[in-house]
């Protein structure tokens, strides 16, 4: 068991670097964005974006964590962490601006964020249940359940690809809206671009791994039959 998880690690070791490095392209994009000031907070830029877009009914909530932001499409309401919600720089205008971007996708109906929402209950049950099936399957040499677990984290993979272009997009209305409404001015949003271009690589990386998981389930199984 322990030269399994160890061959399953250096599987997906490509995904794990990159997860790491953009981590750290991360913290030290959002670190040099922070020292760079703006006129609105993250909570003002974004209810400024929003109301300029006719959203007027999406609340703006400060939440605990750090780059805990985020938009519930359920509720409308958009979430911004504590670092974001109050600051004024262009690293919290840039996040807060790009969760924005999220809820004009949510009103204009954006055909890849749609279906993302909709993903999301089988996601969650992949995630959660893939491996105990994938595991129990193995350890009771039933087949059937092995590949009902592999399916099921197919779901996990499925959510991960289509959730790409949805923070691509937001990323790019984020850097679009903040020039276009003299939020950061354009010898600023550098700061803005590497932060937002550093967290997109966090959802390639994420991407990665998921697609690398799944291949080593079909061919480690790949033998297996009913």
């Amino acid at each position: 068991m322990f030269q399994e998880y160890i061959r399953y690690f250096i599987w997906i070791s490509p995904a794990l670097v990159l997860m790491l490095w953009a981590q750290m392209r991360v913290k030290s994009a959002f670190a040099q964005a922070q020292k760079v000031s703006v006129p609105l907070s993250g909570a003002g830029a974004a209810r400024h974006l929003l109301d300029a877009a006719g959203l007027q009914s999406v609340a703006i909530e400060q939440i605990p964590g750090k780059l805990s932001d985020h938009y519930d499409p359920r509720a409308k309401v958009l979430r911004l962490s504590k670092p974001v919600y109050g600051a004024r720089t262009t690293a919290a205008v840039g996040i807060a601006a790009h969760e924005a971007g999220h809820a004009l996708q949510d009103a204009e109906n954006y055909a890849p964020l749609v279906i993302r929402n909709a993903a999301v209950p089988a996601a969650t049950f992949g995630g959660n249940a893939s491996f105990l099936m994938i595991i129990g399957g193995a350890i009771m040499s039933v087949p059937g359940l092995i590949w009902l677990g592999i399916a099921a984290f197919g779901c996990v993979v499925f959510f991960q690809v289509v959730n790409l272009p949805v923070e691509f997009d937001a990323s790019a209305r984020a850097k679009r809206l903040l020039v276009d409404h003299g939020i950061v001015a354009d010898q600023d949003m550098v700061y803005v671009n590497r932060v937002l271009n550093a967290a997109a690589w966090t959802y390639v990386a994420g991407t990665l791994q998921a697609v690398l998981t799944l291949l080593y389930y079909i061919m480690r199984y790949a033998g297996s039959r009913d």
